[in-house]
């Protein structure tokens, strides 16, 4: 091997070995201090658009299950007036069936008018009852279940009208309606089937909204691991990798500065 001043190819290699090293060990640092393997879109391009695609997807996965949380909250309080509402039906046929008491006087029957009158306004009441502005009865609404917000899968809470002269609660509830006696006893009872009826479609909304809400949460999560996979770094692995980056390094510098005193040998001949 010849002896020359101006070109150190041994130290040239060993700068190029030590820059290498340094980037790597550098790259391993920013990747153990972010907790990402992907700190800069050149470490995965391809990796990256993937996992921005699934973490956006896990987003809208949650927020459609918070409108889903909602939804539920919605039915329950629907439900709740319902429930009331059969209350108030199940008091009037009891009063229908008290006003029918050939002992009764004409006083008894006005007080029992007064009652069903004030039961009238209670269920018109009822029938206006709305959540954060939203009426619970008299519209139906379409609840998207999933992320894409496909309508084939939308699920629409049914219109429930307590004032409907359709559904027998409005014929208790009508303007002609004015006491008891205008009103018959099985009018009542159909308009508490009706009641039943719709609690019993309630339930089954409740119900489905329950499994499309535990079926975004499933989604949610195995979306979040997908993404894990791509984009969190392996601790074990990597804190190996700065290991053997730190040495090399180290290494390095050691062998650059040996690199270096190769001159030396030139000088100590021109010397001689």
């Amino acid at each position: 091997m010849s002896v020359v001043i101006n070109t150190n190819y041994a130290a040239t290699v060993a700068s190029n070995n030590l820059a290498a090293s340094s980037n790597m060990l550098q790259r391993s640092l920013n990747r153990l201090s972010s907790g990402s393997k992907i700190v800069n879109p050149s470490d995965d391009a391809g990796g990256l658009a993937v996992s921005m695609k699934l973490s956006a997807t896990a987003k809208r996965q949650g927020a459609v299950g918070n409108n889903l949380g909602n939804a539920v909250s919605y039915l329950q309080t629907q439900d709740g007036g319902l429930k009331v509402a059969s209350k108030v039906m199940e008091r009037m046929s009891e009063l229908k069936t008290l006003y029918g008491d050939v002992t009764k006087s004409s006083t008894d029957k006005a007080n029992y008018d007064t009652e069903f009158n004030a039961l009238q306004t209670q269920l018109t009441a009822i029938s206006r009852e709305t959540f954060n502005g939203i009426a619970l009865f008299g519209t139906s609404l379409s609840v998207v279940t999933t992320e894409d917000a496909s309508t084939s899968s939308a699920l629409t809470l049914n219109n429930r009208d307590l004032a409907s002269s359709t559904t027998g609660i409005g014929v208790i509830n009508a303007a002609s309606v004015s006491g008891l006696a205008d009103v018959s006893l099985s009018e009542i009872t159909t308009a508490i089937e009706t009641i039943a009826n719709m609690r019993a479609s309630n339930g089954a909304e409740l119900s489905r909204l329950a499994f499309a809400s535990e079926m975004l949460t499933t989604n949610k999560a195995n979306l979040e691991a997908a993404t894990s996979r791509i984009v969190d770094v392996d601790v074990a692995e990597e804190s190996t990798q700065l290991a053997r980056w730190n040495t090399l390094v180290q290494a390095g510098t050691s062998m650059l500065s040996q690199a270096n005193q190769s001159a030396q040998t030139a000088l100590r001949l021109l010397q001689s």
